[in-house]
């Protein structure tokens, strides 16, 4: 079967055959919804990193795909 690992962002990759095709730190099985999650809670970047066995850079990764994602969204305000 051919490789089936997508960069979807720099450090952030997707695999239908790794946790359902959520996206990952890349070469984990770390899902970013995660680990983005843990900081909303108030959580420090080192924190994270060392509960979840990536690096700060990762956690920081995670972090700038969710913002992407967000700038992307459009929302209709209606009175």
């Amino acid at each position: 079967m051919a490789q089936q690992v997508r960069e979807i962002f720099p450090g952030i990759t997707v695999n239908p055959l790794v946790r359902f095709g959520k996206p990952v730190v890349r070469g984990t099985r770390v899902p970013v919804d995660e680990l983005v999650g843990k900081v909303a809670s108030g959580m420090t970047v080192e924190a994270v990193a060392s509960e979840y066995g990536v690096t700060s850079a990762d956690v920081c990764a995670a972090l700038g795909y969710a913002a992407r994602r967000l700038a992307e969204e459009i929302v209709y305000a209606t009175e």
